[in-house]
């Protein structure tokens, strides 16, 4: 592992408030030092190729693979990140650890490959299908459980196809969700660097997202269906969302839970979507964090713009609005994260992602009691006008995606690139009342 100057790193994050204004020269060697701060180990290279091993006592996830990216013609990486004409179908085995050898929340990435499927995430089986109904059909009949619950997951920003792979293995492991995990990945750049490219994938992907969703909506088998979207997938989840209201009339019915993580959305465009859904929309929970260093630096890149994420849940109009729409704000800033940036503590914190798996997935509303986490988190539960626990929520969430350490890679090298991508002055932060009161008090 390359040594990194964490804690210069974290010092410039911490310097960072919303609203200040920083000189253009410092916002540029600030944004670079922090990109080569957050830089972690690198995992290797294709870790997707099936290896011929006993499971271990830990488990075997089976995910159903959707993505509309364009194939490797690599068995070891499966897909690049370049954008394909249609979509492709993988059901992929993804072999985790015993509970003995792994801490829950985390990826356990090899070493070396080929991994040692006692301590590593290790690829067991991978078998392409026809990217057809019949053959997600086909599988849902092999994997749906009983209660007919499917859990769909849209990664973020800067994602390669194993890393969405390997933390989607994960998140429905941990979470111990009683439904059949389907991956949507889009395609993504995987580097830091390609924020543009991965915002214009999404907008790509869109099509392909509404897709499935009917696909998973029409299949009589399939009972509800929950979408849980991180960073910058909740956007292209959204959008999904909304194009097929405005086809159809309305949501399908079937979607009933939409669970956004660290929404790399703008306030406005937010509201514009959310009212689009029309009066009969899924249950909406977002979950946001105060201390996400990375999205710090991406509302500095953004132009100092807030997302939806950066909004507090406890300071009106937000409160009254959000419990009037009936959407749900966990605020997970007093929580403490594992991992230096602190942007993935929805999948990494063992009690929240078992309660995204056994509650909001079961269809049950969450509830201080029900996280245990006490003071802990902020929760404004929908249906109360009452911010429940002790924290302020101002959640900062945007697209500087670190799902994984492994994920960043050449980043000396572009630090350049990145100068001349965020140069101009920074814009002061907008007023946010006015967006705050149509963001979520209108439902018509």
């Amino acid at each position: 592992m390359a040594p990194t100057n964490t804690a210069s790193g974290s010092r410039c994050l911490s310097s960072i408030s919303p609203g200040r204004r920083i000189p253009v020269p410092l916002r540029h060697a600030l944004l670079v030092g922090v990109f080569v701060a957050l830089a972690g180990c690198a995992h290797p290279n294709g870790v997707l190729k099936p290896i011929q091993a006993a499971a271990p006592e830990g488990s075997i996830e089976n995910l159903l693979v959707v993505t509309t990216r364009k194939p490797s013609g690599d068995p070891a990486t499966l897909y690049t990140g370049q954008r394909d004409r249609s979509f492709s179908l993988d059901e992929i085995a993804v072999s985790i650890p015993p509970d003995s050898h792994r801490k829950v929340g985390e990826v356990q990435w090899p070493k070396r490959l080929p991994p040692n499927p006692e301590t590593d995430f290790a690829t067991v089986g991978v078998r392409h299908l026809a990217p057809t109904q019949q053959a997600g059909s086909e599988w849902l009949a092999r994997h749906l459980p009983k209660s007919g619950s499917v859990l769909v997951f849209v990664h973020g920003f800067d994602n390669k196809y194993e890393d969405a792979v390997f933390r989607f293995a994960q998140i429905a492991h941990d979470s111990k969700a009683d439904a059949a995990p389907v991956l949507f990945t889009w395609p993504s750049g995987g580097s830091l660097f390609d924020y543009n490219y991965d915002r214009e994938s999404t907008i790509y992907s869109r099509d392909g997202l509404e897709k499935l969703l009917h696909l998973l909506a029409n299949d009589r088998r399939v009972h509800d269906v929950s979408i849980l979207a991180h960073s910058m997938g909740t956007w292209l989840a959204m959008e999904s969302l909304r194009q097929m209201a405005i086809r159809e009339g309305r949501v399908a019915p079937k979607i009933r839970n939409v669970i956004l993580a660290s929404p790399d959305i703008d306030v406005d465009v937010f509201a514009r979507q959310y009212k689009d859904l029309g009066k009969r929309h899924p249950n909406f929970t977002v979950f946001v964090s105060q201390d996400d260093r990375a999205l710090a630096v991406s509302r500095l890149i953004a132009g100092n713009v807030n997302r939806l994420g950066q909004i507090d849940p406890s300071a009106e109009p937000y409160r009254s609005a959000a419990e009037k729409a009936g959407i749900t704000i966990v605020d997970l800033t007093r929580l403490q994260a594992e991992d230096s940036a602190h942007h993935d503590k929805f999948a990494s914190s063992p009690e929240i992602v078992q309660a995204i798996g056994t509650r909001l997935v079961a269809g049950q509303s969450l509830t201080e009691s029900s996280i245990g986490l006490g003071d802990r988190i902020t929760m404004l539960a929908a249906g109360t006008a009452k911010a429940v626990g002790t924290g302020v929520g101002l959640a900062v969430s945007a697209p500087i995606s670190v799902v994984d350490p492994g994920t960043r890679r050449n980043l000396s090298g572009q630090a350049g690139n990145l100068v001349q991508q965020v140069g101009g002055p920074a814009s002061n932060a907008r007023q946010e009342t006015k967006a705050a009161t149509e963001l979520l008090s209108s439902k018509d």
